[in-house]
Formats: structure tokens, C-alpha cells, sequence
């Protein structure tokens, strides 16, 4: 191509060279069956996997469980030195991204408007990102590593002051910078590629400058059902795990009976409204409920915030952010570690987990960020998701610890049940069955939005990259996640979900070489971008 260009100098021959200058079309390998309008291959190869991995995981369930424990045991276990360094390589990379000057890069180019208010984006981001998760882990993780319920950072003697603040802090260092930076690479490259660039809305986009237009055949087919499958997965698991929280809380707090039935119950509430979400779209869907999360949310904390003492927050919040900021480097390291049950079992799953989420999560924050500048979109991807998870760890976990250290309640008595942490925390707080149905009703709202907005991903990836295709589609995907859980439930129990649990963390490993070479494919395409932008101004 460049042959027919005479007359132009090296730097636009280099710059060139670097565009995404490509004929495909998002859904252009499609095909028409049944109303449906399907990526072909991705989209059979996906489902026909999916299905035929759920019915050996459901005929096998032992089975399935000790062959994919040991795999995903062996992924971290080998390469916990290659999740460390890639973990801490992204966050360096989204801070540069906000210092930098591709920081000034609009997402859809210089004219390009957001579709969505600042408050209602980040809903949306940070529902999708953890919400869920902050609900789970916010009052169990940091009592787990303050009692050694399986290990403690850095080995610190257990039950002392010491164990507390090192929880405190680690507690943050696993839902602060680095998940986020994990996200943030992602969400920028596809939104990057699929708005300033016209590439479609899919993984395979964002290894264009590396890999030119193979990444439209088979290297990229197996990209996106890597994609696909890890959300699925990852998806399942978690309402799975979700309608079991659920089901837990409300036997605590009214009594109800903790089964299979109860729980098959709330997977069949979640999916009625994810259905109605989905049809709704993602305005009327995803940011309804993303907004009343937070809300709901916001109420919760203040509650916990004002009924645990506010001068105890406080100091648990300079507490965890100054542990965090001082234990931020020897965390991060993986030389040496004496402390390596704890840190394969927690730091290392960690990354391995958000890693395999980071497809949907990713893709799901670049639908929603057209219009952000790269610094903005870096700012609130990376830095606000990390002062407030810095906020609610240190209202919950705070609160939990102060119970535990003043042995009062049943967390005093270690974890029995890391589904009822939050619940037994609430118990010593007034209003408890209120709040603990505030929680369940959190819990559950989170649970559908991922749902909902993990339904639009999957279609997108297997609609090959098309933002419009049919809603009958999404609604698919939509059944599909919840009947996996609820089968799985039901026919495998515990063993079944932990199964899936660790096939999804399993494709954390590969997604993480995947993700090194995006960080270097977005780098050449933004450097390019401001370059073009640079040399069209000298030209004006």
C-alpha cells in the first residue's frame, strides 16, 4: 500500500504502517439461523464447549473437580512469578497512562460526546468490576487473615495488632490497584480499537497493530472463545455461590430453610429479572440497576459507618490506606515469600481470577466509556474504584475486627461460614433484620446486574463484535449462565461449582500472556494516535 503513496515522509510511512487500516466489518462472518444473527465459528464452538464441559462436569462432579483443581493448582503454583509480574507491570502501565500525553486521547476521537452521566458510568463499571465480590469478601477476608483461617501475610503471628493492620492492608491490596489495572488494559483497548479505529466491539480487536488481518481467522476464533468461555464460567460460579450467600442470609435472619430448593428459588428470581433487564436494554437494563446498587449501597455504608462509630472508621481507613501504601511492594513481590500458603492461596487465586474476568468486565466497561479521555477513563477506572473499596473494607472489615478483637458475637469465635460473615457482623449492629435484608437485596441486585451486563458481552463476542444484534440473543446467554448454576446446584452441589470455579481461573494463565500483548499492541496504538494527531497539526 504504502508503494502507491509517493511523496510522503518516514514518520507518516512508519504511522501507516501502524493502522488499523482493514476492510472487516463487524459481522461479516455471520450467519441468519432462527432469528439469530451468530459469529461463525465462535458462536457454536462456544456453546457446544460450554455445554459438553457443564455435562462432564455434572456426570463427573469428583471427577472434574480433583482434574481441574490439579490444573489450576499447577497454574498457580508454577507461574505464580508470571501473575505477580504481569499484575504489577499493568498497574504501571494505567498510571502512565494517566501521566503520559496519550492521556489526552478522546475515546471516539476529538468530537466524540459521552453517552452516559459521570455517577451512572461508574455505576455501571463498578458493578460490574467487583461489587459483588466487596459484598462477599468485605467483612470475611480481613477477619480470615487477622485469625489465620488459612494463612496470614507475611506469616504475622495471629490475633494481634499487627495481624490487624497487615489484614487491613492486604485486604485492599487484592481489591485496589492491581484488579483494577487488570480491567483498565482491557477496557481501554477495546474501547480504544472499537471507537477511534471502527474495529468491532470484540477481544480479537485489540491484537490488530500486532497481528494485522490474521486476527480475523483462527488465531482470533480461539482468542474469543477463550473470552467467552472464562465468562460463562466465571459467571456461573458466581451465581452459583451467589444464590447460596443468599439462601444462607436469609436462614440467619427469618429462619428459612438453607437447601437446594431456597436456592434454586433465588437463581430462578435472578433470572426473571436479568430476562427483563436484558429486554429493557442496556439504558433501561444494566443502568437502572447498576444506579440502585449504588444507592442501596450507599445507604448501607453510612449505616455501618454511623451505627459502628464514626471515629472507628475513620481511623480504619487511615489505617488501611497507610498499611496499603506501605506494604504495596513486599506484597507485590514473589521472591523469597515464606508466607507461601497465603500467598498461593490468596494473592496468586486472586490474580488468576481477575484475570479470567477480565474479558467480560473489560469488554463490558469499553461499551459504556465512548466519549472518556484516556486520562479520565484511567482515573476512574484505576484510582476511585480503589478509595472506595478502601472505604467500604474499612467500614466492614473494620467493624468485623473491632467485634472480633472485643469478642463480641460469633466472629469472635473464628469463620464458620464465609457466606454468613457479613450477616453475623450486621447481628451485633441494631437493625439487623433490616440491614441484613438491605444486604441480601444487595447481594442479589449485584448478582442480576452481572448477569445482565455478562449476557450483553457474550453476545457481543459471539455476534462478532455487532452492538445491535437480536435480543433473543442476549436473552440466551442470559437462561444459559443461570441454568448452569442452577444445574450444577442441583446435580453437582459444591464440588460441581468449585469445579467450574477452577476451570475459569485455569484460563487466567494463557489470558495473561494475552493481556502482555495487548498492553504492547495499545501502547504502539496510542503512541501512533497522538503522533498522527501531531503531525496533522504541523500540517495545518
Amino acid at each position: 500500500m504504502l508503494q502507491n503513496m509517493p511523496n510522503v515522509s518516514d514518520d507518516e510511512s512508519r504511522l501507516a504502517k501502524l493502522e488499523c487500516d482493514t476492510d472487516y466489518k463487524a459481522g461479516q462472518d455471520n450467519i441468519q439461523i432462527a432469528g439469530l444473527d451468530v459469529h461463525n465459528p465462535v458462536f457454536a464452538i462456544s456453546a457446544i464447549t460450554a455445554l459438553t464441559f457443564i455435562v462432564l462436569t455434572l456426570l463427573f462432579p469428583a471427577e472434574s473437580k480433583g482434574a481441574l483443581m490439579g490444573i489450576r493448582t499447577w497454574s498457580i503454583e508454577t507461574f505464580d512469578w508470571l501473575f505477580m509480574f504481569a499484575g504489577n507491570l499493568f498497574v504501571l502501565f494505567c498510571l502512565a497512562m494517566i501521566v503520559l500525553p496519550v492521556g489526552k486521547i478522546r475515546l471516539g476521537g476529538e468530537g466524540a460526546k459521552t453517552e452516559h452521566s459521570t455517577m451512572s458510568w461508574f455505576s455501571m463499571l463498578f458493578a460490574a468490576g467487583m461489587g459483588i465480590g466487596l459484598i462477599f469478601w468485605c467483612v470475611a477476608e480481613p477477619v480470615a487473615y487477622y485469625t489465620d483461617w488459612y494463612g496470614t501475610p507475611f506469616n504475622v503471628a495471629a490475633n494481634t495488632p499487627e495481624a490487624a493492620q497487615a489484614a487491613m492492608g492486604a485486604t485492599l491490596f487484592h481489591w485496589g490497584l492491581h484488579p483494577w489495572a487488570i480491567y483498565g488494559i482491557v477496557a481501554l483497548a477495546l474501547a480504544f480499537f472499537a471507537y477511534n479505529k471502527g474495529l468491532p466491539l470484540t477481544i480479537r480487536s485489540a491484537f490488530y497493530p500486532l497481528l494485522g488481518e490474521k486476527v480475523w481467522g483462527p488465531i482470533g476464533h480461539v482468542i474469543d472463545v477463550l473470552a467467552v468461555l472464562a465468562t460463562i464460567f466465571g459467571l456461573a460460579t458466581s451465581l452459583g455461590l451467589g444464590a447460596s450467600q443468599a439462601a444462607a442470609g436469609l436462614n440467619f435472619t427469618f429462619g428459612i430453610d438453607n437447601d437446594i430448593t431456597t436456592q434454586i428459588a433465588v437463581i430462578a428470581g435472578i433470572t426473571v429479572i436479568t430476562l427483563l433487564s436484558v429486554a429493557r436494554g442496556l439504558d433501561k437494563g444494566v443502568k437502572v440497576l447498576s444506579n440502585l446498587n449504588m444507592i442501596i449501597a450507599a445507604v448501607l455504608l453510612v449505616f455501618v459507618i454511623i451505627a459502628a462509630s464514626f471515629t472507628s472508621f475513620l481511623g480504619h481507613f487511615m489505617g488501611i490506606m497507610g498499611s496499603y501504601a506501605e506494604n504495596i511492594i513486599p506484597l507485590s513481590n514473589w521472591v523469597g515469600r515464606e508466607d507461601e500458603t497465603w500467598f498461593h492461596g490468596w494473592t496468586v487465586f486472586y490474580w488468576a481470577w481477575w484475570v479470567s474476568w477480565s474479558p467480560f468486565v473489560g469488554l463490558f466497561i469499553a461499551r459504556i466509556s465512548k466519549g472518556r479521555t484516556v486520562r479520565e477513563f484511567m482515573v476512574a477506572v484505576l484510582l476511585i474504584p480503589t478509595v472506595v473499596s478502601a472505604a467500604w473494607m474499612a467500614a466492614f472489615g473494620g467493624a468485623a475486627l473491632d467485634q472480633v478483637q472485643g469478642n463480641v458475637g460469633q466472629l469472635s469465635e473464628g469463620i464458620s461460614d464465609v457466606s454468613l460473615a457479613m450477616f453475623q457482623m450486621l447481628e451485633n449492629l441494631p437493625l439487623m433484620e433490616i440491614t441484613s435484608m438491605l444486604a441480601i437485596t444487595l447481594v442479589l441486585a449485584f448478582f442480576i446486574t452481572s448477569a445482565d451486563s455478562g449476557a450483553l458481552v457474550i453476545d457481543y463476542i459471539t455476534a462478532g463484535g455487532k452492538v445491535n444484534s437480536p435480543i433473543a440473543q442476549r436473552m440466551i446467554w442470559a437462561t444459559l449462565q443461570c441454568v448452569i448454576a442452577a444445574v450444577l446446584l442441583y446435580g453437582g452441589g459444591a464440588d460441581a461449582l468449585k469445579a467450574l470455579q477452577a476451570g475459569s481461573i485455569s484460563t487466567g494463565l494463557p489470558f495473561t500472556v494475552v493481556l502482555l500483548f495487548m498492553c504492547l499492541s495499545l501502547y504502539r496504538a496510542l503512541t501512533n494516535e497522538l503522533k498522527t494527531g501531531e503531525l496533522s497539526a504541523s500540517k495545518a
